[in-house]
């Protein structure tokens, strides 16, 4: 017969002990209660248009705000950290320009399902052992996981609104869960940033009207994986070879030297996603995106959007080799693709292309001849 803890000074041990047993390399936690409401902060961001085509944040707003609006019933919540580290320098490909540069988080497996899965056997110790109501949450939930994480110190939201830590620096996935267990929550991470503004300097895109404030529309990350339409003219140079997300003001974070590379091997890299060619990225059709990106976070934007952006890659390489793979899709069947391909043919071969591809397409002729 298992024996609970009652105590809830063992019963904190007892969860972190057990978050670590099951992998997670940081864990903390903080009170429901206790936390900010957060909705006149997403109300101003929501007014200002900051979250662009978003809408489910617009839509998720009330509950998104504080924890016990999403579940009343909430008293402590638990916060883990998983440590996704790179092996090497995530923007030492951007100066290869006949590659594509993909953000360090999606190079191999897709973390909500490593994360989850964990979640859920760590929520099962803790109900085991300690009693209560449980429910576990990755970021595909209404939860404000940086500021919960903040809260409960396992670090803080830097100047480019990701979360810092002191142990991990920029490279931890999240995942909560909430507890009806009345629990002592962990001393709150305070601000390390100090007069550093390095992630906001290094920005291509300027995306940081201020401190601690993002414009998710001139985000790269934001272009490349939200958006679903053509990637706006005034950003495409900026672009460079980003195919999928960015990680300069991550990676730029001087904290990163206490940083540590992944222990968990699907998080690792793999091999052929650290700096793919552009040529075999632009062969890709439906059938070779789904095999290549099987149990990737980049399958879910689909294969037209990731073409997308690797013609604008391909239009900022300067590498006329390219310009078959690029005239192919110029009877691309997705009017995305082909609208790409027409702005890429005039960066890299303008005096072979005639027109768009279809002239009486006003969505190649709108929104990419510019």
């Amino acid at each position: 017969m298992t024996i609970r803890i009652s105590d809830p000074r063992k019963q904190t041990a007892f969860i972190h002990k057990a978050a670590h047993e099951v992998g997670f390399e940081a864990c903390a936690i903080t009170h429901a209660g206790r936390m900010d409401d957060l909705r006149p902060r997403l109300e101003r961001f929501v007014a200002l248009g900051h979250h662009g085509t978003m809408g489910w944040m617009e839509e998720t707003m009330d509950r998104r705000g504080h924890p016990r609006t999403l579940w009343p019933e909430a008293r402590a919540i638990v916060m883990v950290g998983l440590n996704y580290g790179p092996a090497s320098d995530p923007m030492e490909t951007l100066d290869q320009r006949d590659v594509g540069t993909i953000s360090v988080y999606a190079r191999n497996r897709d973390y909500h399902d490593i994360i989850k899965g964990r979640l859920k056997t760590l929520a099962s110790k803790i109900v085991a052992r300690l009693g209560g109501g449980v429910k576990v949450f990755v970021d595909t939930a209404p939860v404000m996981e940086k500021p919960l994480a903040h809260a409960a110190g396992l670090g803080w939201q830097g100047k480019h609104t990701n979360l810092v830590s002191r142990e991990h620096g920029s490279w931890l996935f999240l995942g909560a869960i909430f507890t009806t267990l009345e629990l002592p929550g962990d001393k709150p991470e305070r601000d390390h940033c100090g007069s550093c503004t390095q992630c906001l300097d290094i920005c291509p895109t300027q995306a940081f009207p201020a401190p601690y404030q993002l414009d998710a529309r001139r985000c790269i990350s934001y272009l490349t994986i939200e958006h679903k339409g053509p990637i706006p003219a005034e950003f495409r140079k900026a672009m460079g070879n980003r195919i999928y997300g960015c990680d300069d003001c991550l990676a730029v974070c001087p904290w990163n030297k206490f940083a540590s590379i992944a222990r968990e091997a699907k998080l690792t890299a793999r091999d052929d996603l650290n700096a793919p060619k552009l040529a075999d990225l632009l062969a890709l059709d439906d059938a070779g995106f789904r095999a290549l990106f099987s149990g990737s976070p980049i399958k879910r934007i689909g294969r037209d959007r990731f073409v997308r952006n690797c013609l604008v890659a391909a239009g900022n390489s300067t590498d006329t080799a390219l310009v078959p793979l690029i005239e192919a899709l110029l009877n691309d069947r997705a009017a995305l693709v082909r609208g790409a391909a027409v702005w890429a043919m005039r960066e890299l071969a303008p005096e072979t292309l005639q027109g768009p591809s279809d002239e009486t397409d006003p969505y190649v002729l709108e929104e990419w001849a510019a």
